[in-house]
């Protein structure tokens, strides 16, 4: 469907290299309105990728992170043959304090659904991607849910309380169903660490669109399953915030969406 993913790829891998990890831990931040963080870094990444982009694919429009609310709800209500949906740099606290957890995410949404993404772990070096029908990879090296199976009580969940309904939250923080939790900070990372087999299961309140485009293809092409806390798909073609609810193994998914759905409020 898209012969061109490599070149996708290495757009966004050049771009890193050049704007994000020689700045790592060495930027000024400031503050949006919402109260999370920005800095130069995550401006020079949009700007560089975007004009990247815009000169090999001219034909498609685009959507990032740092774009005006006003210009990405246009951008979304005119996507003409397909739009670019990019999260320059998701992690930016992890990326200003000297955490090296974080990554970039970058989504193709054509006709209202994503047909390839790519995140990059720049200081990895690990570029996972997609494309709608044909499979996921990191670095080359298909992604399958062929696995072990992990009951829930030994699992590894990701969790993030911040965003998660108070009493599902308190529950989660009390009663426990799994081994033992985990919560990075980079939302794109944790679908692909998750379709990567490197823990086990995931909930999350409330992500936004350059959050999981590009991840929750990954994760879907891998062979995982994942919906919302309301029991809808993930994706829907909107551009609301979507919760999340996810397991690669299909046995532990049912476990996992068993005890969330049991212990939801009615």
């Amino acid at each position: 469907m898209f012969p061109e993913l490599d070149q996708v790829a290495e757009i966004v891998i050049k771009a890193a290299n050049e704007e994000l990890v020689p700045r790592f831990a060495e930027v000024a931040r400031t503050h949006k309105t919402d109260g999370s963080i920005v800095t130069a870094a995550d401006i020079a990444m949009q700007d560089v990728v975007r004009r990247e982009l815009a000169k090999r694919w001219p034909e498609y429009g685009f959507l990032g992170e740092e774009m005006k609310e006003v210009d990405q709800q246009a951008s979304w209500d005119n996507p003409g043959n397909g739009i670019w949906c990019l999260d320059p740099l998701d992690g930016t606290s992890n990326f200003a304090t000297g955490i090296p957890f974080f990554s970039v995410s970058l989504a193709l949404i054509v006709g209202g659904d994503p047909v390839l993404g790519i995140v990059l772990d720049p200081m990895r070096n690990e570029c996972f991607m997609a494309e709608r029908g044909n499979g996921a990879w990191l670095n080359g090296a298909r992604l399958t849910a062929d696995i072990p199976h992990v009951p829930l009580r030994r699992s590894i969940a990701v969790v993030d309380f911040k965003r998660l309904p108070d009493d599902l939250a308190a529950r989660l923080g009390a009663e426990p169903p799994y081994g033992s939790q985990r919560n990075f900070g980079s939302s794109a990372l944790d679908w692909c660490w998750l379709a990567a087999d490197r823990y086990q299961v995931y909930v999350h309140g409330g992500q936004k669109l350059w959050d999981f485009a590009a991840g929750s293809l990954i994760f879907e092409e891998a062979g995982g399953q994942a919906m919302t806390l309301g029991g809808e798909c993930v994706y829907c073609g909107d551009f609301e915030p979507r919760s999340v609810v996810a397991a690669l193994d299909s046995h532990t998914f049912e476990e996992w969406w068993d005890w969330i759905s049991a212990n939801e409020a009615p």
